[in-house]
């Protein structure tokens, strides 16, 4: 004879004299256990079925010890993230035999029937129009600049802070004098010589990406001695 009894929020199929290992169970080793969620018993050719439990029926039992399972590892990583951790984990454990199963006065649950629902009233509101949202005015795209750090000697800070002074194309660039260019980028860290700069942005603006290339080939830095 065995049974298929729920224990502690797991199922197990258990028969006379087994023992079981289950979560830890409240109590102290050798007290009585008894469990009455038995969704199946068989005896020979002879099965009961619950819905889901069968009434009356009761697996008894036995705690024998308590315990801790084996260690799991559980570790977690993200790739390119460096994020490790690793973890230990022991499941607290109970050991029980199984010392009897009952089935007597087993019967199915006779299903409730189930309660017709009254149709609930619907009131009828008169729907209101939402009043309609004007659309917000397109604001005008802001004009685009060019990269300036094309020219020798300027780095990102350093555009950032010509851009910010109004100056955003080689052609801006180009009309600015060094002495001009001199003052807005005095708060950049750095010594910075932009003699050249006017004149490689020119170059740049006119198009003539060879001869720049050339002229920066000669002059390291962007320095023009």
């Amino acid at each position: 004879m065995y049974a298929i009894v729920e224990i502690a929020g797991q199922q197990f199929k258990v028969a006379k004299d087994q023992k079981v290992f289950v979560h830890r169970l409240p109590g102290e080793e050798g007290d009585k256990v008894s469990f009455d969620k038995v969704l199946l018993a068989a005896d020979g050719k002879q099965v009961t079925l619950g819905a889901p439990a069968i009434d009356g029926a009761q697996v008894g039992a036995k705690i024998t010890r308590h315990l801790k399972g084996d260690k799991v590892i559980v570790f977690k990583k993200k790739r390119r993230k460096g994020y490790r951790v690793k973890n230990g984990h022991r499941q607290s454990l109970t050991e029980i035999i199984i010392e009897s199963i009952v089935t007597s006065g087993a019967k199915k649950a006779a299903p409730k029937a189930a309660k017709k629902a009254e149709p609930k009233k619907v009131e009828t509101k008169k729907e209101e129009k939402a009043p309609v949202a004007k659309a917000a005015p397109k604001k005008k795209a802001a004009a685009k600049g060019d990269d300036l750090k094309k020219v020798e000697g300027i780095g990102p800070k350093i555009a950032e802070t010509l851009n910010a002074n109004g100056i955003l194309t080689f052609a801006d660039l180009a009309k600015t004098k060094p002495e001009q260019i001199a003052e807005f980028i005095k708060d950049v860290r750095g010594n910075h010589v932009p003699n050249s700069w006017p004149k490689q942005a020119k170059m740049a603006a006119d198009g003539k990406w060879d001869e720049l290339k050339e002229w920066q080939d000669n002059h390291k830095g962007g320095i023009e001695e």
